[in-house]
């Protein structure tokens, strides 16, 4: 054991708390039993099951209010790894359940025994002629199939809200669709093909010439018994005609009977029933789309309405004008969401009774969009709107910033509902649909249920498609709380089924929640056929029992879970995992999702029970040391959870006061620090050029045994050399700005100083900016200062404040009380001394703050630069790495704007992200920069470029170990392309 390794009780909760009713039993503690480990680790290998008490418990949660601990994980990586996975479930008995995202709202992505991960090793889109068409992996999200369509300028019909994070796959099987969607645009209409694997192994591609024969020779029953249904449903002109109504308006519940009577062959029928089956039916390996043009001419409103019923009347008028979208807001979800940054704080008092709609046109030009601006302010002219708020325009603007803010206020109703539930309760997010015509008295009969059975009542929706949600926040260790929430879905389930005759799921499927519920929309005809299409399929019963199919009338209240308290910045979490796409960390240990989630196992735990301890044991590797603390998924989150604030605060909790001591030391003696490092990169530069990197490796992996992995760096073969010890010579009279180089710029050299002569980064922005008329003063006492993110990232907390006082200081007097603007050349130091310092700072200290003007290089570059520059050369092609800290301070579209201006061709990854190196952590866990980047390095390898090009040197660092590649800063580029002669 190193000698320093941390003590796992230092993240012990300590709290006294009683054990929850809904906990893991001591008796899984051990995690996955013999001989089933033993089995399934011969049959797929080691690396492919997930076994530990902190796997099965991190998989247990989705974004559902239900909670099952698998039995076993497993991560497969191709079909033949599916096909025996379901024939090892068939010969043992066992059941099996798919989970890819794990955005689903009621429970589909949970499984008691077998759960497959089928996210992780099947992405990937593939454009077919020239867009029209994409065939896409399940575990590709929506978006980052979208954003490889856009460049065709098409896109995929379903778009639901969670978009980030949910799946092709689960969209699929789910029949999930959003706000544009509707009836027409959904996975069922614009599916051209799939490709899935049926319970008992049989591979189908519907699109295959011969697929009908192929499966009625692998699967004559299954075939026979599909046709014998057809012609069954057919032969009752009552129950066809009651089909077809059904989905007039959007349906999710139970099975595509429809597909019945879309489809003339059994392979056909499946196509239509594997949409929307929740993963009853087979595993979808891969889909082909039929995609839709992507109109960019958009044009939008927010108006507001006396009523309800006054909003609810103005839907039909939009929808006949052509309108993409038209969502509803109550007044109560609009006085709520004045929480969220961004919204109108004015909306805080509208009256009671005030309604919004946000309309939406999108057009493919401007004829087109002027066509549609005429039609939408015919609807207006028509209408009784109310301004009760300044900030209310009741106009269409083409503001694409307005537009944005718009959809964040109507996003905001999961956000200020949810995010702001009380502490200790469960989170239901609930769809239905009515027809159109009956949305208003729909609206006004779900908030007075609602409001009667003590649920905070506020209602929003997809307007256009009479398709509403609301949500529901109750404790689940509370017997009575759950009781109450059983008399309300009894209640609302006879008014959405007897009142109005529509959809108890309108696009988020069945699930756990409504599967008891099935009988009372479809009726026992419908719904014995769904049995008996069930039993067809999967006759032994092995894929995802209980989620679509349920005799059971209260297996809604089974395994609802708890939310323990847990660390303030996590607590509002509602576990929906829009933060996991975004992790550096997702595909190498836990997501943040996954750390809230086996920290809240923890808090439900008795103190000291073998399951905390397992817990424990994992965490600290898993959780806390490979986390980038990049804090994308506060970006990502609707309710803003920094997820990497929590992990530095649980490093802080884990050092000991001694090393406490030892950081503040490097603080206060940071010039010394600085110093030594420069020296000690350059003598391993020297004896790695003579020797090779071998033994450099070697002595630190040692180091690292011997020590602390997450305390001694590993040396890297991609470090580059020490950068020059005299920073180049600057004026501070006449200076348009203060130019603070970073500490890292000051170590280390750029990528190309150790072969042959350049310009560093710091003389590039000196050059450029004296050029454009704007030149910059660097300090002469720089050295022995720092953005404080080096002792921030690592929780040390005294180092912290007193660097974070220090460069404030400093910056102060630089700048002569903020009368000059601070330029910083490395993207997390701009982000550090902007923000992550304040709250290390004292009184004082935080005045002197306000007044600073801190930019960033990028922005420098490109606002006050740029203009003023003559652009003489410009390379072929260029391939940009955006760093989360570019995406936390906004300014990606600057180092976009520097890049187009140095070549005339710019790429920026479908597949970029956070790199992870975070500073110094891709040299302490280099597995984590490995994973985090091999989807983007894959991407840019793909071509060769002329520029790779990013604006953080540790960033650019950790992608060139990642492609091979030497990235360097933008502003070196521009400087080159703006040389008058080249030397």
């Amino acid at each position: 054991m190193p000698l320093l390794e941390p003590d796992p009780d230092a993240l012990r909760p300590g709290t006294a708390r009683e054990p929850a009713p809904d906990r893991v039993t001591d008796g899984s503690s051990g995690g996955t039993p013999e001989p089933l480990r033993g089995e399934l680790t011969a049959l797929l290998g080691a690396d492919k099951v997930l076994w530990k008490i902190s796997d099965l418990v991190r998989y247990a949660s989705d974004a559902s209010p239900y909670r099952f601990l698998p039995r076993v994980v497993l991560v497969p990586e191709d079909l033949d790894d599916v096909s025996a996975i379901l024939s090892y479930a068939h010969g043992k008995g066992r059941d099996v359940v798919f989970r890819a995202a794990g955005t689903s709202l009621n429970g589909q992505a949970q499984g008691e025994d077998i759960l497959v991960d089928v996210r992780r090793h099947w992405t990937g889109v593939e454009v077919l002629d020239d867009g029209a068409r994409a065939r896409i992996g399940p575990g590709t999200t929506v978006m980052r199939a979208n954003a490889t369509l856009a460049r065709y300028g098409r896109l995929l019909g379903p778009d639901p809200a969670s978009a980030i994070a949910c799946t092709v796959g689960g969209v699929v099987a789910n029949n999930a669709s959003g706000m544009t969607a509707g009836t027409t645009r959904n996975s069922y209409r614009t599916l051209a093909s799939l490709t899935f694997v049926l319970p008992g192994g049989t591979v189908v591609d519907t699109a295959g010439p011969a697929a009908d024969e192929e499966l009625a020779r692998a699967e004559p029953e299954l075939c026979a018994g599909l046709m014998e249904l057809k012609a069954e449903i057919e032969a009752d002109e009552q129950l066809t005609a009651r089909i077809r109504a059904k989905y007039t308006i959007k349906n999710t519940n139970g099975y595509r009977l429809d597909a019945f009577l879309d489809g003339a062959t059994p392979v056909e029928i499946l196509r239509g029933l594997m949409v929307g089956s929740e993963g009853t039916f087979g595993f979808i390996s891969e889909v082909v789309f039929d995609t839709l043009p992507l109109d960019r001419r958009v044009s939008s409103a927010l108006l507001f309405f006396p009523s309800l019923t006054a909003a609810a009347a103005a839907v039909p008028g939009f929808n006949e004008a052509g309108a993409i979208a038209v969502e509803l807001m109550d007044g109560n979800t609009l006085r709520a969401s004045v929480s969220v940054p961004g919204v109108p704080a004015d909306w805080a008092a509208l009256p009671r009774g005030t309604t919004a709609l946000l309309v939406e046109f999108r057009a493919a030009d401007e004829a087109g969009q002027e066509a549609f601006e005429r039609a939408a302010d015919a609807v207006v002219a028509g209408l009784d709107l109310v301004v009760p708020a300044a900030s209310v325009t009741n106009a269409f603007t083409r503001d694409a910033g307005t537009i944005a803010g718009y959809w964040k206020a109507r996003k905001a109703f999961v956000t200020a509902v949810g995010g702001s539930r009380p502490s200790g309760t469960t989170l239901i997010t609930e769809d239905f649909a009515v027809p159109p015509a009956r949305l208003a008295d729909a609206c006004e009969a779900l908030l007075e249920l609602q409001a009667r059975h003590g649920f905070d009542a506020a209602v929003a929706g997809h307007a256009a498609h009479g398709n509403l949600h609301f949500l529901l926040a109750f404790d689940a260790a509370k017997p009575a709380d759950v009781e109450r929430y059983d008399a309300f879905m009894q209640e609302f389930c006879a008014l959405v089924v007897d009142r109005f005759d529509g959809s108890l799921k309108a696009e988020h499927a069945t699930g756990r929640n409504i599967a008891p519920f099935l009988e009372r929309e479809w009726g026992p005809r419908a719904t014995e056929l769904m049995w008996r299409t069930k039993q067809v399929i999967d006759p032994a019963g092995v894929l995802a029992p209980r989620i679509v199919l349920d005799r059971d009338p209260r297996a809604h209240l089974r395994g609802l879970k708890t939310i323990p308290k847990v660390e303030a910045v996590a607590d509002p979490c509602i576990e929906c995992g829009f933060c996991e796409p975004t992790c550096p960390s997702e595909d190498l240990t836990t997501t943040p999702r996954q750390r809230i989630v086996l920290r809240r196992e923890m808090m439900r735990q008795a103190d000291g029970s073998p399951v905390e301890a397992g817990l424990l044991d994992a965490y600290g590797y898993d959780a806390v040391d490979t986390c980038a603390g990049d804090s994308t998924c506060k970006l990502a989150c609707p309710v803003g959870i920094d997820t990497g604030a929590m992990m530095k605060g649980f490093r802080h909790r884990r050092h000991t006061p001694r090393e406490e001591r030892i950081a503040a030391l490097t603080a206060k003696n940071f010039r010394v620090v600085e110093a030594s490092a420069r020296l000690a990169v350059g003598a391993a530069d020297t004896v790695g050029e003579r020797v090779g990197d071998g033994p450099l490796q070697a002595v630190t992996r040692l180091a690292r045994r011997a020590v602390r992995p997450d305390l001694v760096p590993e040396w890297l073969p991609q470090l580059p050399g020490a950068a020059a010890r005299r920073l180049p010579r600057t004026t501070r009279v006449g200076a348009s700005a203060v130019y603070y180089p970073a500490c890292v710029n000051r170590i280390f050299a750029g990528p190309k100083e150790k072969q042959t002569p350049g310009l560093s980064l710091a003389e590039a922005v000196v050059a450029v900016s004296g050029r454009a008329g704007k030149p910059v003063w660097i300090p002469e006492d720089v050295a022995g200062t720092c953005c404080a993110t080096i002792w921030h990232s690592k929780g040390y907390d005294a180092g912290n404040r007193i660097m974070a006082n220090r460069i404030v200081e400093a910056a102060w007097g630089w700048t002569a009380g903020g009368t000059l603007p601070l330029v910083v050349d490395a993207s997390s130091c701009t982000l550090g001394i902007a923000e992550e310092v304040v709250p290390y700072l004292s009184e004082d200290n935080r005045a002197l703050h306000r007044e600073l003007t801190v930019v960033d290089s990028l922005v420098w570059a490109a606002e006050e630069l740029l203009p003023r520059l003559t652009v003489f050369r410009t390379a072929g092609s260029a391939v940009l790495h955006p760093t989360c800290s570019m995406e936390h301070l906004g300014d990606v579209g600057q180092l976009r704007a520097l890049a187009e201006a140095c070549a005339k061709e710019v790429v920026v990854p479908d597949d970029a992200g956070c790199c992870a190196f975070a500073g110094d952590r891709g040299m302490l866990h280099k597995e984590l920069t490995d994973s985090a980047t091999a989807k983007e390095a894959a991407e840019v390898d793909r071509r060769p470029y002329d520029a790779y090009l990013s604006a953080n040197r540790m960033c650019e660092i950790g992608m060139e170990r990642a492609t091979g590649h030497p990235y360097r800063s933008a502003l070196i580029e521009l400087e080159h392309a703006t040389r008058p002669t080249v030397r």
